[in-house]
Protein backbone atom coordinates (compact mmCIF):
# COMPACT_ATOMS: atom_id res chain seq x y z
CA UNK A 1 0.00 0.00 0.00
CA UNK A 2 2.86 2.37 0.75
CA UNK A 3 4.25 1.82 -2.73
CA UNK A 4 0.87 2.42 -4.30
CA UNK A 5 0.41 5.60 -2.30
CA UNK A 6 3.60 6.95 -3.70
CA UNK A 7 2.75 6.28 -7.31
CA UNK A 8 -1.00 6.63 -7.63
CA UNK A 9 -3.36 9.49 -7.08
CA UNK A 10 -6.10 10.12 -4.54
CA UNK A 11 -7.76 6.79 -5.19
CA UNK A 12 -5.17 5.15 -2.94
CA UNK A 13 -6.45 7.16 -0.03
CA UNK A 14 -9.55 4.96 0.05
CA UNK A 15 -8.22 1.71 1.57
CA UNK A 16 -6.54 3.60 4.41
CA UNK A 17 -9.71 5.55 5.13
CA UNK A 18 -11.85 2.42 4.93
CA UNK A 19 -9.76 0.75 7.61
CA UNK A 20 -9.52 3.84 9.79
CA UNK A 21 -13.26 4.49 9.60
CA UNK A 22 -13.92 1.06 11.04
CA UNK A 23 -11.63 1.88 13.92
CA UNK A 24 -13.05 5.33 14.51
CA UNK A 25 -10.94 7.97 12.76
CA UNK A 26 -7.73 8.53 10.85
CA UNK A 27 -4.54 8.87 12.86
CA UNK A 28 -3.40 12.24 14.15
CA UNK A 29 0.13 13.61 13.79
CA UNK A 30 2.65 12.08 16.21
CA UNK A 31 2.73 13.84 19.54
CA UNK A 32 -0.46 15.82 18.95
CA UNK A 33 -3.13 16.18 21.61
CA UNK A 34 -6.59 16.18 19.99
CA UNK A 35 -8.63 19.24 20.84
CA UNK A 36 -11.78 20.66 19.36
CA UNK A 37 -10.90 23.72 17.38
CA UNK A 38 -13.61 26.29 18.04
CA UNK A 39 -13.47 27.92 14.64
CA UNK A 40 -13.80 24.55 12.89
CA UNK A 41 -16.78 23.84 15.15
CA UNK A 42 -18.43 27.14 14.13
CA UNK A 43 -17.83 26.44 10.43
CA UNK A 44 -19.22 22.91 10.70
CA UNK A 45 -22.27 24.24 12.54
CA UNK A 46 -23.02 26.78 9.81
CA UNK A 47 -22.68 24.14 7.11
CA UNK A 48 -24.84 21.67 9.06
CA UNK A 49 -27.65 24.06 9.95
CA UNK A 50 -28.62 24.24 6.27
CA UNK A 51 -29.67 20.61 6.49
CA UNK A 52 -32.08 21.57 9.29
CA UNK A 53 -34.22 23.19 6.60
CA UNK A 54 -34.22 19.93 4.65
CA UNK A 55 -35.54 18.04 7.69
CA UNK A 56 -38.12 20.75 8.32
CA UNK A 57 -39.48 20.84 4.77
CA UNK A 58 -39.43 17.06 4.34
CA UNK A 59 -41.66 16.18 7.30
CA UNK A 60 -43.74 19.36 7.58
CA UNK A 61 -46.06 17.84 5.02
CA UNK A 62 -47.02 15.08 7.48
CA UNK A 63 -49.11 17.55 9.50
CA UNK A 64 -49.71 20.33 6.98
CA UNK A 65 -51.48 17.97 4.59
CA UNK A 66 -54.29 17.55 7.12
CA UNK A 67 -55.18 21.21 6.47
CA UNK A 68 -54.08 21.53 2.83
CA UNK A 69 -56.69 19.03 1.74
CA UNK A 70 -59.48 21.33 2.90
CA UNK A 71 -57.95 24.70 1.98
CA UNK A 72 -56.58 23.93 -1.50
CA UNK A 73 -58.93 21.04 -2.25
CA UNK A 74 -56.23 18.43 -2.73
CA UNK A 75 -57.15 14.80 -3.29
CA UNK A 76 -55.53 11.92 -1.41
CA UNK A 77 -53.47 11.08 -4.49
CA UNK A 78 -52.22 14.65 -4.88
CA UNK A 79 -51.21 14.77 -1.22
CA UNK A 80 -49.23 11.54 -1.59
CA UNK A 81 -47.50 12.88 -4.70
CA UNK A 82 -46.58 16.11 -2.88
CA UNK A 83 -45.24 14.19 0.10
CA UNK A 84 -43.13 11.77 -1.93
CA UNK A 85 -42.09 14.07 -4.76
CA UNK A 86 -39.42 15.85 -2.75
CA UNK A 87 -37.20 12.77 -2.70
CA UNK A 88 -37.54 12.32 -6.46
CA UNK A 89 -37.07 16.01 -7.25
CA UNK A 90 -33.93 16.05 -5.12
CA UNK A 91 -32.25 13.58 -7.49
CA UNK A 92 -31.55 16.27 -10.07
CA UNK A 93 -29.75 18.58 -7.65
CA UNK A 94 -28.08 15.71 -5.79
CA UNK A 95 -26.50 14.35 -8.96
CA UNK A 96 -25.47 17.87 -9.97
CA UNK A 97 -24.23 18.87 -6.52
CA UNK A 98 -20.86 17.12 -6.80
CA UNK A 99 -20.06 18.86 -10.08
CA UNK A 100 -21.28 22.23 -8.76
CA UNK A 101 -19.31 21.87 -5.51
CA UNK A 102 -16.15 20.95 -7.43
CA UNK A 103 -16.45 23.95 -9.76
CA UNK A 104 -17.97 26.67 -7.56
CA UNK A 105 -16.56 25.49 -4.26
CA UNK A 106 -18.28 24.10 -1.18
CA UNK A 107 -18.98 27.53 0.33
CA UNK A 108 -20.74 29.10 -2.65
CA UNK A 109 -22.75 25.93 -3.21
CA UNK A 110 -24.09 26.18 0.34
CA UNK A 111 -25.15 29.78 -0.31
CA UNK A 112 -26.90 28.62 -3.48
CA UNK A 113 -28.68 25.89 -1.50
CA UNK A 114 -30.02 28.43 0.98
CA UNK A 115 -31.27 30.65 -1.84
CA UNK A 116 -33.33 27.78 -3.26
CA UNK A 117 -34.63 26.85 0.22
CA UNK A 118 -35.78 30.42 0.86
CA UNK A 119 -37.53 30.69 -2.51
CA UNK A 120 -39.17 27.29 -2.08
CA UNK A 121 -40.53 28.07 1.39
CA UNK A 122 -41.99 31.36 0.16
CA UNK A 123 -43.59 29.71 -2.87
CA UNK A 124 -45.10 26.94 -0.73
CA UNK A 125 -46.67 29.46 1.66
CA UNK A 126 -48.28 31.29 -1.27
CA UNK A 127 -49.38 28.25 -3.30
CA UNK A 128 -53.06 28.08 -4.26
CA UNK A 129 -53.15 25.02 -6.51
CA UNK A 130 -51.61 21.59 -6.85
CA UNK A 131 -49.44 22.71 -9.77
CA UNK A 132 -48.10 25.73 -7.84
CA UNK A 133 -47.33 23.59 -4.81
CA UNK A 134 -45.51 21.03 -6.95
CA UNK A 135 -43.37 23.77 -8.51
CA UNK A 136 -42.56 25.13 -5.05
CA UNK A 137 -41.73 21.63 -3.84
CA UNK A 138 -39.29 21.27 -6.74
CA UNK A 139 -37.49 24.52 -5.86
CA UNK A 140 -37.20 23.45 -2.22
CA UNK A 141 -35.90 20.04 -3.31
CA UNK A 142 -33.07 21.59 -5.31
CA UNK A 143 -31.83 23.44 -2.22
CA UNK A 144 -32.21 20.34 -0.05
CA UNK A 145 -30.26 18.23 -2.52
CA UNK A 146 -27.35 20.65 -2.57
CA UNK A 147 -27.31 20.86 1.22
CA UNK A 148 -27.46 17.09 1.75
CA UNK A 149 -24.41 16.51 -0.47
CA UNK A 150 -22.18 19.51 0.25
CA UNK A 151 -22.60 19.91 4.02
CA UNK A 152 -21.11 16.51 4.99
CA UNK A 153 -18.31 16.94 2.45
CA UNK A 154 -17.43 20.38 3.84
CA UNK A 155 -17.52 19.17 7.45
CA UNK A 156 -15.26 16.22 6.69
CA UNK A 157 -12.80 18.48 4.87
CA UNK A 158 -12.69 21.27 7.47
CA UNK A 159 -12.27 19.02 10.52
CA UNK A 160 -9.27 17.31 12.05
CA UNK A 161 -9.20 13.52 12.15
CA UNK A 162 -9.78 13.31 15.91
CA UNK A 163 -13.02 15.33 15.72
CA UNK A 164 -14.23 14.42 12.24
CA UNK A 165 -16.88 12.04 13.55
CA UNK A 166 -18.39 14.64 15.89
CA UNK A 167 -18.36 17.48 13.36
CA UNK A 168 -19.67 15.32 10.51
CA UNK A 169 -22.47 14.02 12.75
CA UNK A 170 -23.67 17.57 13.36
CA UNK A 171 -25.60 17.65 10.11
CA UNK A 172 -27.62 14.62 11.21
CA UNK A 173 -28.40 16.44 14.44
CA UNK A 174 -29.67 19.47 12.55
CA UNK A 175 -31.74 17.33 10.16
CA UNK A 176 -33.42 15.86 13.21
CA UNK A 177 -33.80 19.29 14.81
CA UNK A 178 -35.57 20.35 11.61
CA UNK A 179 -37.83 17.31 11.81
CA UNK A 180 -38.62 18.10 15.44
CA UNK A 181 -39.35 21.75 14.60
CA UNK A 182 -41.71 20.69 11.81
CA UNK A 183 -43.68 18.55 14.23
CA UNK A 184 -43.76 21.38 16.77
CA UNK A 185 -44.89 23.77 14.03
CA UNK A 186 -47.68 21.38 13.03
CA UNK A 187 -48.84 21.19 16.62
CA UNK A 188 -48.49 24.93 17.36
CA UNK A 189 -50.41 26.18 14.31
CA UNK A 190 -53.06 23.46 14.26
CA UNK A 191 -55.54 25.69 16.09
CA UNK A 192 -55.44 28.53 13.53
CA UNK A 193 -57.95 28.88 10.69
CA UNK A 194 -57.39 26.27 8.01
CA UNK A 195 -56.40 28.77 5.31
CA UNK A 196 -53.76 30.40 7.56
CA UNK A 197 -52.20 27.70 9.73
CA UNK A 198 -50.42 25.56 7.12
CA UNK A 199 -49.22 28.64 5.23
CA UNK A 200 -47.55 29.99 8.37
CA UNK A 201 -45.88 26.62 8.84
CA UNK A 202 -44.07 27.12 5.54
CA UNK A 203 -43.69 30.91 5.79
CA UNK A 204 -41.51 30.71 8.90
CA UNK A 205 -39.03 28.75 6.80
CA UNK A 206 -38.23 31.84 4.70
CA UNK A 207 -36.08 33.74 7.22
CA UNK A 208 -33.55 31.06 8.36
CA UNK A 209 -31.97 30.54 4.89
CA UNK A 210 -31.27 34.28 4.61
CA UNK A 211 -29.51 34.35 7.99
CA UNK A 212 -27.60 31.13 7.27
CA UNK A 213 -26.40 32.36 3.85
CA UNK A 214 -25.21 35.61 5.43
CA UNK A 215 -23.33 33.64 8.10
CA UNK A 216 -21.70 31.41 5.48
CA UNK A 217 -20.50 34.43 3.48
CA UNK A 218 -19.22 36.36 6.49
CA UNK A 219 -17.74 33.63 8.68
CA UNK A 220 -17.03 30.43 6.75
CA UNK A 221 -13.84 30.02 4.72
CA UNK A 222 -13.66 27.74 1.72
CA UNK A 223 -12.73 24.08 2.28
CA UNK A 224 -8.92 23.74 2.42
CA UNK A 225 -9.11 20.52 0.44
CA UNK A 226 -11.04 22.21 -2.37
CA UNK A 227 -8.52 25.05 -2.38
CA UNK A 228 -5.70 22.52 -2.65
CA UNK A 229 -7.48 20.81 -5.56
CA UNK A 230 -7.40 24.18 -7.33
CA UNK A 231 -3.67 24.51 -6.67
CA UNK A 232 -4.24 27.33 -4.12
CA UNK A 233 -1.98 25.86 -1.46
CA UNK A 234 -1.26 29.18 0.27
CA UNK A 235 -4.98 29.83 0.73
CA UNK A 236 -5.47 26.26 1.92
CA UNK A 237 -2.75 26.68 4.54
CA UNK A 238 -4.31 29.95 5.74
CA UNK A 239 -7.60 28.11 6.37
CA UNK A 240 -5.82 25.21 8.05
CA UNK A 241 -4.05 27.60 10.42
CA UNK A 242 -7.47 28.75 11.63
CA UNK A 243 -8.96 25.27 11.91
CA UNK A 244 -5.99 23.44 13.44
CA UNK A 245 -4.59 23.38 16.96
CA UNK A 246 -1.14 24.63 15.95
CA UNK A 247 0.92 25.63 12.88
CA UNK A 248 2.57 22.20 13.00
CA UNK A 249 -0.85 20.54 12.78
CA UNK A 250 -1.76 22.81 9.87
CA UNK A 251 1.40 21.90 7.97
CA UNK A 252 0.84 18.22 8.68
CA UNK A 253 -2.73 18.36 7.36
CA UNK A 254 -1.65 20.36 4.30
CA UNK A 255 0.93 17.70 3.49
CA UNK A 256 -1.73 15.00 3.71
CA UNK A 257 -4.08 17.01 1.50
CA UNK A 258 -1.38 17.57 -1.13
CA UNK A 259 -0.60 13.88 -1.28
CA UNK A 260 -4.27 12.97 -1.54
CA UNK A 261 -5.22 15.65 -4.04
CA UNK A 262 -2.25 15.13 -6.37
CA UNK A 263 -3.28 18.36 -8.10
CA UNK A 264 -0.25 20.06 -9.71
CA UNK A 265 -2.38 22.68 -11.43
CA UNK A 266 -5.91 24.08 -11.38
CA UNK A 267 -6.54 22.69 -14.86
CA UNK A 268 -5.56 19.19 -13.79
CA UNK A 269 -7.67 19.50 -10.65
CA UNK A 270 -10.67 20.52 -12.75
CA UNK A 271 -10.18 17.46 -14.96
CA UNK A 272 -9.92 15.16 -11.95
CA UNK A 273 -12.96 16.74 -10.31
CA UNK A 274 -15.11 16.41 -13.41
CA UNK A 275 -15.91 13.77 -15.96
CA UNK A 276 -12.43 12.22 -15.79
CA UNK A 277 -13.32 10.58 -12.49
CA UNK A 278 -16.38 8.87 -13.92
CA UNK A 279 -14.56 7.83 -17.10
CA UNK A 280 -11.85 6.24 -14.97
CA UNK A 281 -14.38 4.35 -12.86
CA UNK A 282 -16.95 3.24 -15.40
CA UNK A 283 -15.61 3.68 -18.94
CA UNK A 284 -11.87 3.04 -18.80
CA UNK A 285 -11.19 1.20 -15.56
CA UNK A 286 -7.61 0.62 -14.45
CA UNK A 287 -6.05 -1.52 -11.75
CA UNK A 288 -5.99 1.48 -9.38
CA UNK A 289 -9.79 1.77 -9.37
CA UNK A 290 -10.49 -1.62 -7.77
CA UNK A 291 -10.30 -0.37 -4.18
CA UNK A 292 -12.33 2.75 -5.02
CA UNK A 293 -15.07 0.65 -6.57
CA UNK A 294 -15.22 -1.41 -3.39
CA UNK A 295 -15.49 1.75 -1.30
CA UNK A 296 -18.15 3.20 -3.61
CA UNK A 297 -20.05 -0.07 -3.40
CA UNK A 298 -20.02 0.15 0.40
CA UNK A 299 -21.29 3.73 0.30
CA UNK A 300 -24.07 3.02 -2.19
CA UNK A 301 -25.13 -0.18 -0.46
CA UNK A 302 -25.26 1.51 2.92
CA UNK A 303 -27.27 4.44 1.58
CA UNK A 304 -29.73 2.02 -0.03
CA UNK A 305 -30.35 -0.19 3.00
CA UNK A 306 -30.62 2.75 5.40
CA UNK A 307 -33.60 4.10 3.48
CA UNK A 308 -35.00 0.67 2.66
CA UNK A 309 -35.66 0.38 6.40
CA UNK A 310 -38.67 2.65 5.77
CA UNK A 311 -37.78 5.43 8.19
CA UNK A 312 -39.05 8.25 5.99
CA UNK A 313 -42.36 6.45 5.43
CA UNK A 314 -42.80 6.39 9.21
CA UNK A 315 -41.84 10.05 9.54
CA UNK A 316 -44.10 11.20 6.70
CA UNK A 317 -47.12 9.06 7.47
CA UNK A 318 -46.99 8.72 11.27
CA UNK A 319 -50.22 10.78 11.69
CA UNK A 320 -52.05 8.31 9.46
CA UNK A 321 -50.51 5.38 11.33
CA UNK A 322 -51.71 6.72 14.68
CA UNK A 323 -55.19 7.39 13.32
CA UNK A 324 -55.31 3.81 12.02
CA UNK A 325 -54.80 2.40 15.53
CA UNK A 326 -57.53 4.48 17.12
CA UNK A 327 -56.07 7.92 17.91
CA UNK A 328 -58.96 10.11 16.79
CA UNK A 329 -57.94 13.58 17.98
CA UNK A 330 -55.82 15.61 15.57
CA UNK A 331 -54.19 17.33 18.51
CA UNK A 332 -53.22 13.98 20.07
CA UNK A 333 -51.86 12.72 16.74
CA UNK A 334 -49.68 15.81 16.24
CA UNK A 335 -48.56 15.62 19.88
CA UNK A 336 -47.39 12.04 19.30
CA UNK A 337 -45.37 13.17 16.28
CA UNK A 338 -43.59 15.73 18.48
CA UNK A 339 -42.45 12.89 20.74
CA UNK A 340 -41.04 11.11 17.67
CA UNK A 341 -38.98 14.16 16.76
CA UNK A 342 -37.75 14.58 20.34
CA UNK A 343 -36.65 10.93 20.68
CA UNK A 344 -34.96 10.97 17.27
CA UNK A 345 -32.99 14.11 18.09
CA UNK A 346 -31.93 12.86 21.53
CA UNK A 347 -30.55 9.58 20.21
CA UNK A 348 -28.63 11.32 17.42
CA UNK A 349 -26.99 13.42 20.16
CA UNK A 350 -26.11 10.21 22.02
CA UNK A 351 -24.58 8.76 18.87
CA UNK A 352 -22.60 11.95 18.33
CA UNK A 353 -20.94 11.49 21.73
CA UNK A 354 -19.85 7.93 20.93
CA UNK A 355 -19.04 7.95 17.22
CA UNK A 356 -15.38 8.91 17.73
CA UNK A 357 -14.99 6.66 20.79
CA UNK A 358 -16.63 3.45 19.62
CA UNK A 359 -16.16 3.82 15.89
CA UNK A 360 -18.60 3.87 13.00
CA UNK A 361 -18.98 0.12 12.48
CA UNK A 362 -20.22 -0.86 15.99
CA UNK A 363 -22.89 1.85 15.88
CA UNK A 364 -24.05 0.72 12.44
CA UNK A 365 -24.29 -2.89 13.58
CA UNK A 366 -26.21 -1.94 16.71
CA UNK A 367 -28.57 0.20 14.64
CA UNK A 368 -29.15 -2.63 12.16
CA UNK A 369 -30.17 -5.06 14.91
CA UNK A 370 -32.39 -2.50 16.63
CA UNK A 371 -34.17 -1.46 13.42
CA UNK A 372 -34.87 -5.10 12.49
CA UNK A 373 -36.43 -5.88 15.88
CA UNK A 374 -38.47 -2.68 16.27
CA UNK A 375 -39.74 -2.67 12.67
CA UNK A 376 -40.97 -6.23 13.18
CA UNK A 377 -42.71 -5.21 16.41
CA UNK A 378 -44.42 -2.29 14.65
CA UNK A 379 -45.58 -4.50 11.78
CA UNK A 380 -47.03 -7.05 14.19
CA UNK A 381 -48.83 -4.30 16.12
CA UNK A 382 -50.44 -2.89 12.96
CA UNK A 383 -51.38 -6.28 11.50
CA UNK A 384 -52.64 -8.06 14.61
CA UNK A 385 -53.96 -5.32 16.90
CA UNK A 386 -57.35 -3.66 16.68
CA UNK A 387 -58.10 0.03 17.17
CA UNK A 388 -57.87 0.49 20.94
CA UNK A 389 -55.90 2.50 23.53
CA UNK A 390 -53.63 -0.51 24.17
CA UNK A 391 -52.86 -0.91 20.48
CA UNK A 392 -52.24 2.82 20.14
CA UNK A 393 -49.80 2.73 23.06
CA UNK A 394 -47.99 -0.30 21.62
CA UNK A 395 -47.82 1.37 18.21
CA UNK A 396 -46.37 4.58 19.66
CA UNK A 397 -43.83 2.60 21.71
CA UNK A 398 -42.75 0.62 18.62
CA UNK A 399 -42.39 3.78 16.53
CA UNK A 400 -40.33 5.52 19.24
CA UNK A 401 -38.10 2.46 19.64
CA UNK A 402 -37.66 2.28 15.86
CA UNK A 403 -36.56 5.90 15.48
CA UNK A 404 -34.24 5.52 18.50
CA UNK A 405 -32.57 2.44 16.98
CA UNK A 406 -32.36 4.15 13.59
CA UNK A 407 -30.86 7.33 14.99
CA UNK A 408 -28.10 5.66 17.00
CA UNK A 409 -26.35 4.48 13.85
CA UNK A 410 -28.18 4.82 10.55
CA UNK A 411 -29.24 8.39 11.29
CA UNK A 412 -25.89 9.63 12.59
CA UNK A 413 -23.00 7.67 11.08
CA UNK A 414 -23.78 7.11 7.39
CA UNK A 415 -22.91 10.59 6.12
CA UNK A 416 -19.72 10.63 8.22
CA UNK A 417 -18.64 7.23 6.94
CA UNK A 418 -19.40 8.12 3.31
CA UNK A 419 -17.42 11.35 3.44
CA UNK A 420 -14.46 9.67 5.15
CA UNK A 421 -13.98 6.61 3.00
CA UNK A 422 -14.30 8.31 -0.38
CA UNK A 423 -10.98 9.60 -1.79
CA UNK A 424 -10.57 13.35 -2.08
CA UNK A 425 -11.07 13.89 -5.79
CA UNK A 426 -14.09 11.59 -5.81
CA UNK A 427 -15.57 12.82 -2.53
CA UNK A 428 -18.08 15.39 -3.80
CA UNK A 429 -19.31 13.38 -6.78
CA UNK A 430 -19.24 10.09 -4.87
CA UNK A 431 -21.24 11.64 -2.05
CA UNK A 432 -23.79 13.00 -4.52
CA UNK A 433 -24.22 9.53 -6.04
CA UNK A 434 -24.68 8.02 -2.57
CA UNK A 435 -27.29 10.58 -1.55
CA UNK A 436 -29.05 10.07 -4.90
CA UNK A 437 -29.42 6.35 -4.11
CA UNK A 438 -30.61 7.34 -0.63
CA UNK A 439 -33.32 9.68 -1.90
CA UNK A 440 -34.44 7.38 -4.74
CA UNK A 441 -34.88 4.50 -2.30
CA UNK A 442 -36.65 6.83 0.12
CA UNK A 443 -39.08 8.02 -2.53
CA UNK A 444 -39.84 4.45 -3.61
CA UNK A 445 -40.38 3.33 -0.01
CA UNK A 446 -42.57 6.36 0.71
CA UNK A 447 -44.87 5.74 -2.25
CA UNK A 448 -45.05 2.03 -1.45
CA UNK A 449 -46.31 2.99 2.01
Amino acid sequence: MAQAAGTADATDEAPLLLASSAAGSTPSPPGSAPRRNRFAFVCATLASVTTMLHGYNLTLMSGAELFMREDVGLTDGEVEVLAGSMNVFMLASILAAGWVADHLGRRRTLVLANAFLMAGALAMSLGTSFAALMAARFVTSVGSGFARVVAPVYNAEISQAATRGVLSSMLDIFINVGILLSYVSNYAFAGLPVHIGWRLMYAIGVIPPVLIAAGVLVIMPESPRWLAMQGRHADARAVLLRTSDSPADADFRLGEIKRAADAPSPAAAARHGGGGVWRELFVRPSTTTTSVRRVLGCVLGLQFFVQASGVDAILLYSPLVFKAVGVASTSAVLGATVSIGAVKTCFVLVAMLFTDRLGRRPLLLASTAGVAVTATALAVTLCVGTASPATAAACLASVLAFVAAYSIGYGSVVSTYSAEVLPLRLRAQGSSLGVAVNRLTCGRAGWSA
